[in-house]
């Protein structure tokens, strides 16, 4: 298999376009885009600044814009496509100490349902996966940081946090990675505007 690698600043539209333009011009054809910018920094409301709240915006909103717009017109061609969009459960359950990801990554729910509904017609699905606690490097720099100001060890802290789901683990990024697989294939055809929380049972809504 043939792959294309290449440092990209999501948050730069001309940039992100040109990226999207190489692989069309490689492949031929552009088929599937799964957005997954990296996590804001953990903080609570007051300790905040407008520059974080600004840079929270550009990194998990306004990529997901960029790639959108620049990938859909190659889908309509095409008149298949699925764009598959990564958040996270603070979608549907705020984290304490995520208040940019609380706030900023509800955003990309409207956005993906907005996109869902105008390019259904062109066989395009677009919908979201929201993982729970995974086993990442982003996770472990949260982990570290809490254990310390707890005074606790990270091993007793990742076990509070595999707790909290009903499968009392921590989920493992093979398993978000089959979910997102599978939104991408011909399988999940007939679901589009969604979202698929990948979180061991630790949303505890309906």
């Amino acid at each position: 298999m043939e792959v294309i690698a290449e440092q990209v600043d999501v948050t730069d539209a001309a940039a992100v376009q040109n990226f999207v333009e190489h692989v069309n011009e490689r492949f031929r054809t552009v088929d599937v885009c799964v957005t997954n910018a990296g996590g804001p920094p953990p903080k609570m409301f007051l300790e905040t600044t407008s520059e974080e709240w600004q840079s929270a915006v550009d990194l998990n909103f306004m990529s997901i814009v960029h790639l959108a717009r620049a990938v859909i017109p190659y889908m309509q061609r095409n008149k298949w496509g699925r764009i598959v969009t990564i958040t996270s459960i603070t979608v549907r359950q705020p984290v304490p100490d995520l208040i940019y990801s609380n706030a900023v990554r509800a955003g990309v729910l409207g956005l993906i349902k907005s996109l869902s509904n105008e390019f259904g017609k062109d066989g395009i699905t677009v919908n979201n996966v929201g993982p729970g606690y995974t086993a990442t490097a982003r996770l472990n720099d949260i982990v570290s940081k809490r254990a310390l100001e707890l005074g606790i060890s990270e091993e007793d802290y990742f076990g509070r946090l595999g707790a909290e789901a009903a499968l009392k683990r921590v989920g493992e990024p093979d398993e978000v990675a089959d979910a997102i697989v599978w939104l991408a294939s011909d399988r999940a055809s007939y679901i589009t505007g969604q979202t698929l929380l990948v979180d061991g049972g630790l949303y505890k809504g309906l």
